[in-house]
């Protein structure tokens, strides 16, 4: 569910579609058609219910931190690459630290998210991409 509510959370940030969040949902599903929670998603055709599904009935306590920072860090590593406007990225990424689940938003990598835009309050851009380009690769082995 790690990778699901990734592309939820930034589905709802706009940086991936729909048909993308669905793709992931069909693979999930065929791979494991005996799970209830992938049988309820599948079924429901409103996205934003269905993302709230996903954040209410994730089990925080038996949650893998690791992949799912994995998983996060190189789906934006791929948006940060493609993503010409640093401003456009850097609201984006602040506002998705502010949806990240409450239990994980000061944990590292994910608390710079909420100030690696600072420098560029100042004009400092080359500052704000070396801070996200260091959490971009904070998983990498």
């Amino acid at each position: 569910m790690e990778e699901l509510l990734v592309y939820a959370l930034l589905f709802c940030e706009e940086l991936v579609t729909e048909a993308e969040y669905n793709e992931l949902l069909d693979e999930m599903f065929l791979s494991a058609p005996e799970n209830d929670d992938l049988l309820y998603l599948e079924g429901e055709t409103n996205i934003k219910k269905a993302i709230i599904y996903i954040r209410t009935h994730i089990n925080y306590n038996h949650f893998d931190l690791e992949q799912f920072g994995r998983i996060l860090m190189s789906k934006l590593k791929d948006v940060y690459v493609k993503c010409s406007d640093i401003k456009y990225f850097a609201e984006r990424m602040y506002s998705l630290w502010e949806n990240l689940p409450g239990n994980i938003q000061d944990i590292e990598p994910f608390w710079t998210l909420s100030y690696a835009d600072d420098p560029l309050s100042w004009g400092d851009e080359e500052q704000t991409r070396n801070i996200y380009e260091h959490i971009l690769n904070y998983y990498k082995d």
